[in-house]
């Protein structure tokens, strides 16, 4: 990869989607640069997906001069001085140029306003450590003062400094994912700091929250089976928790099993990983402060994923079979069944044919009928359920007729 001329990075930034509208409106105002990812993809050649701009000024104050330009809304975050715009299909993030000084490892930065060489050497690594101008003659404009377009060109994710890894400790899980998605690597003396680092516990130091997005995103990407094998390689896997297994092999297989119905493949690798000891491992699960329906399903799926295998590579199973087994399984523990070696076939058939089957009748017509409010009513219709999806039943007046059967036989 050569570098580009800014004249060829000005027409990339101009095609970036919205830009046309942000541009103009940024006339006047403080300078303002395109940072981070945004900068690092557009010199690959790739889409610039987040638009992430720092200003040097009160990068507040820019955002609600935009905010009215753009007839767009704006949320501040006192915090940081950052703040996020949104008009339309048009949204960035705002934050002033910043030092950031950890006070103990893993804890959120104190911020202070710095120039823009000193926010971008504060930055995880060199190839998100660049900037390009966007105001006046400056757009397009590229600047590197940490080598990150060198990186780049090598294939080198680099720490800016000794105590990255240590300050915050989620980059260790973040350098995995920018190995894989990109292809690179670390080189060796980032190598070495972050395997000191996991020797040194630096995981513990985070919360559960923070290492939660880390790992979603690594186990959400296309290559997460190579994230999973790079996480063992460096002992990260254990440093997260003893018991988790990291098998690339049934990752792979549980998020091409999520995919095919429609379940989350991040979750689904991660209850590949929890596959080993569910039990051991629910109270980690908890510290991950995942949504509740999340940590449940993960949970279920890491429990009963194996069981379902067995069950059914024992043999076929009739529709209300496969409705009692599967009928109450979130699609997670499917998904990471066949990961397991369940077939596919009555899996699929579940989701795309059979669950969606419902009755034409209900409660209130057996309740109409003469059959008494009770336990008998919901049996009924379980039974008559089956009974349809087995095609021994079809049609509204058979599903009545078989129902009131099932109560009236129920309540001899």
């Amino acid at each position: 990869m050569s570098p580009t001329p800014d004249v060829e990075l000005r027409e990339r930034v101009r095609r970036i989607p919205g830009i046309e509208r942000l541009l103009p409106a940024l006339e006047g105002l403080p300078p303002a640069y395109l940072v981070g990812g945004a900068v690092r993809d557009l010199l690959r050649g790739a889409d610039a997906v987040d638009v992430d701009i720092a200003v040097e000024g009160d990068a507040r104050s820019v955002a609600r001069a935009l905010a009215e330009r753009l007839s767009a809304e704006v949320r501040e975050h006192e915090r940081f001085g950052t703040a996020t715009v949104r008009a339309g299909d048009l949204g960035f993030d705002l934050a002033t140029t910043r030092t950031e000084v950890y006070d103990e490892p893993g804890a959120l930065p104190r911020v202070a306003a710095a120039s823009l060489d000193e926010d971008l050497a504060r930055r995880d690594f060199a190839i998100n450590a660049m900037a390009v101008g966007l105001t006046g003659d400056d757009l397009g404009h590229l600047y590197d003062p940490c080598g990150g377009l060198s990186d780049l060109n090598d294939g080198v994710v680099r720490v800016l400094h000794d105590r990255s890894f240590l300050d915050d400790p989620t980059r260790l899980l973040r350098a995995v994912r920018y190995e894989v998605r990109l292809g690179f690597r670390m080189n060796s003396a980032t190598e070495s700091l972050a395997r000191a680092a996991v020797v040194d516990g630096a995981l513990r130091t985070v919360s559960g929250a923070r290492v939660r997005d880390e790992l979603l995103d690594l186990l959400g990407e296309s290559q997460a089976p190579a994230g999973v094998r790079r996480m063992h390689d460096l002992g990260l896997d254990l440093a997260l928790h003893p018991a988790l297994d990291s098998d690339p092999d049934l990752v792979a297989s549980a998020s091409l099993g999520a995919a095919a119905i429609g379940a989350d493949p991040a979750l689904a690798a991660l209850a590949a990983l929890c596959a080993a000891a569910p039990a051991e491992l629910d109270l980690w699960l908890a510290d991950l402060h995942l949504p509740a329906a999340q940590r449940d399903s993960v949970a279920r799926a890491a429990r009963v994923g194996p069981r379902l295998a067995r069950e059914l590579r024992a043999g076929e199973h009739q529709p209300s079979q496969l409705r009692s087994l599967l009928g109450r399984e979130p699609v997670l523990s499917l998904a990471l069944a066949m990961a397991m070696g369940a077939p596919s076939e009555p899996i699929l058939r579940w989701v795309t044919e059979l669950r969606s089957v419902r009755l034409e009748i209900s409660g209130d017509d057996l309740l109409a009928a003469g059959v008494p409010e009770g336990p008998a009513v919901g049996r009924a219709l379980d039974e008559t359920l089956s009974r349809k999806l087995d095609g021994l039943v079809s049609g509204r007046d058979e599903e009545l007729e078989t129902a009131l059967a099932v109560a009236r036989e129920a309540a001899r």
